[in-house]
């Protein structure tokens, strides 16, 4: 699964460097038309993935997590392969819509992966299969810019629509999913989505944890649109790319060094401690980059940035794994997906409004503000559940 994820990662990464070069040779457009539909094709694949997540998650809950995988990697792989053919936007905004109904590839492997695993341990193996994301991800924006400067960008989605495929294959030949129906007695076998919304509903802290998914998914990705430039206004024009491409890479590092750690130490502290840790470490961090003065001060930052926000996504997935009965697991993190994709939709539109209106200084602010407060409203939420346990146990 980790080598799966790895090439799904890298693959659909390969191509978001060039995008908007791709749709410059569609036509003889304006910048201003280019820039609009860069947004609008990047974003339109979030919209149907929001949609179409919870949807999978109940399909994998139902007929198994490894069908579900086989045909998310076919459709990405598909789509991908005829984006190389497109002579229009439209034909490219289109497809790019389609694509976003098989996203969901790496959120059901976690699902697929967490059902698999010991509660004791879940943290730990969810951040190692982290990495394998990560570390495509870090890869592949590379090698998709060096692929597409050699044999262009319409041959490099026919290209990349082979390693997504890859992906299908590894999980078919390589995944024996063991189909755990329920872990107790106390268990159904199957949920309907009324009974699995009301339990999210009937547990603050899981429904807390899950409103947290969007919060750092819009905090996170608020800085995305306007990185290159903030990039350039501190370090001018030369070598842009190269040190645009350091900035983002260097989340990602952190990221990768520290996702296991972080799931290890929560399966022995607790998922919900850490998590609150972890988001006021990265709020503390966001606000200094404000004031950077120079390219390097940011890389640091970033990197501190990739360390404490490496470790949220395996501490969530985890804690979500022992809520949830494991019949309704997928729908319950395809729900927690949505949320992220949701945040995907919001945090660029917010992040280029703010600095646009207030400058880049004043997005650091806002997304540092956001994840303080996440962090003090899972804070409350944490000593709220703990003050209702010992309650109970009193009487």
């Amino acid at each position: 699964m980790w080598f799966a994820n790895f090439f799904i990662a890298g693959s659909i990464t390969m191509v978001l460097p060039f995008l908007s070069l791709y749709i410059e040779e569609l036509g003889n457009y304006t910048d201003a038309y280019v820039q609009t539909w860069s947004g609008l094709v990047f974003g339109v694949t979030f919209v149907s993935a929001f949609i179409c997540s919870p949807i999978w998650g109940k399909i994998g809950d139902k007929y198994g997590r490894k069908n579900i995988l086989i045909l998310s990697a076919s459709g990405l792989a598909l789509s991908v392969f005829l984006m190389g053919f497109v002579t229009s936007v439209w034909q490219l905004f289109f497809l790019r819509l389609f694509m976003g109904v098989f996203t969901g590839f790496i959120p059901m492997s976690q699902a697929l992966i967490s059902t698999q695993t010991p509660k004791n341990i879940a943290g730990q193996v969810l951040g190692t299969l982290q990495t394998g994301s990560i570390t495509g991800s870090l890869l592949g924006p590379m090698l998709g810019g060096f692929i597409a400067d050699t044999i262009g960008y319409a041959s490099t989605f026919q290209y990349v629509s082979i390693t997504v495929a890859l992906s299908a294959v590894i999980v078919y030949f390589g995944i024996h999913e063991q189909r755990v129906q329920k872990e107790n007695d106390q268990e159904k076998t199957s949920y309907r989505s009324r009974e699995v919304i009301a339990h999210i509903l009937n547990h603050p802290v899981l429904l807390m944890v899950m409103m947290i998914s969007l919060l750092v998914q819009i905090a996170h990705f608020s800085i995305q649109p306007i990185l290159s430039l903030f990039v350039g206004d501190l370090h001018g024009p030369e070598n842009l790319a190269l040190f645009s491409g350091i900035a983002f890479s260097a989340a990602g590092l952190g990221n990768l060094m520290m996702a296991r750690r972080w799931g290890r130490v929560a399966d022995q502290v607790g998922y919900i401690k850490i998590l609150v840790i972890l988001l006021f470490m990265a709020g503390i961090v966001y606000l200094p980059a404000a004031f950077v003065t120079n390219i390097w001060q940011l890389v640091v930052l970033r990197f501190l940035l990739g360390v404490s926000i490496g470790g949220i996504i395996p501490v969530r997935t985890a804690y979500i794994r022992q809520e949830a009965p494991v019949a309704m697991q997928g729908e319950v993190l395809g729900y927690n997906t949505s949320l992220r994709f949701l945040g995907n939709i919001i945090g660029p539109s917010m992040g280029g409004v703010i600095a646009g209106s207030y400058g880049f200084s004043a997005v650091f602010f806002v997304t540092s503000a956001l994840l303080l407060t996440s962090g003090g409203l899972m804070f409350f939420m944490l000593n709220k559940s703990q003050s209702a346990v010992k309650h109970a146990a009193s009487h």
